[in-house]
């Protein structure tokens, strides 16, 4: 995502700088380095929220500057933003779901470790997957957050199989959960017995894939997400007409076609 936001930033002759937490899930730091970023009282602002409303009153002192709102990624409660630049989590979740559904019998037992609790990507993707499902969201028997830990999410992968031991699938709502959840079921000698599907990919995702424990990941297109949230944005600076909602895109990657050349150039990005 920040390399398609410095492509774009270098051909629009745009200045851009990133500030990110060291961690996913630290909203406060993330204040601390919004409050930064509106201090130096630049065109736009592109954000993506760790939190569902804790970043509002900062938002909307950035607004009453003048400064536009661009959310990449994820959105607030509130319809601050100017526009919003992201994967359609929803669809994504819906992709998800049912392509989970063909490993799965009416008596199947599904767990779901997902992200950061209340954040709007990790509410769309389980709504969506759960609508994936269809009548098998019945068979949810739990969900957990990992609050973006790949250890927490091991951990609690752990527990579930320990919890449920007839469990057949469980499904990852990010690469830190859906990774976490990788490495219990490898490490359980339990690839044969617990599907795992996940959300996002890293070259450890791939290596689970290779390696038979990952069933299927959606990916998204970060890379053009990223480029085309500061091109949008520069756009709407200009004074252009530009679309408020922009979905960004994602894939269904299995093991069937991980290495067709559109899927490979997604999977293996250039840096």
């Amino acid at each position: 995502l920040i390399s398609g936001t410095r492509m774009a930033a270098q051909e629009c002759g745009a200045e851009l700088e990133v500030l990110a937490p060291e961690r996913e899930q630290d909203v406060e730091v993330q204040n601390k380095l919004l409050e930064e970023a509106i201090e130096k009282n630049p065109d736009a602002i592109l954000f993506s929220p760790s939190s569902f409303d804790a970043s509002d009153e900062l938002l909307q002192e950035a607004k009453d500057k003048g400064i536009k709102i661009t959310f990449i990624d994820s959105y607030t409660e509130s319809n601050i933003q100017d526009m919003t630049v992201a994967t359609d989590n929803l669809e994504a979740g819906k992709q998800l779901g049912e392509y989970a559904r063909t490993f799965l019998n009416k008596d199947s037992q599904i767990a779901i470790v997902s992200h950061v609790k209340g954040v709007s990507t990790a509410v769309e993707r389980e709504q969506g997957f759960r609508e994936g499902l269809g009548d098998y969201a019945d068979n949810i028997v739990d969900i957990v957050y990992c609050n973006s830990l790949y250890e927490k999410s091991y951990e609690l992968a752990q527990e579930l199989m320990r919890k449920y031991p007839d469990l057949e699938l469980i499904a990852g709502m990010n690469e830190y959960s859906a990774v976490g959840v990788g490495r219990a079921v490898s490490d359980a000698g339990a690839k044969d017995k617990i599907a795992v599907v996940g959300v996002d990919c890293s070259q450890e995702a791939i290596n689970l894939m290779e390696m038979g424990v990952y069933k299927g990941i959606i990916v998204q297109k970060a890379f053009r997400m990223g480029y085309i949230g500061v091109e949008e944005t520069i756009h709407m600076l200009n004074g252009d007409a530009v679309e408020k909602n922009i979905d960004s895109g994602c894939e269904l990657v299995t093991p069937e076609n991980m290495y067709n050349s559109d899927i490979e150039r997604l999977i293996f990005p250039f840096s």
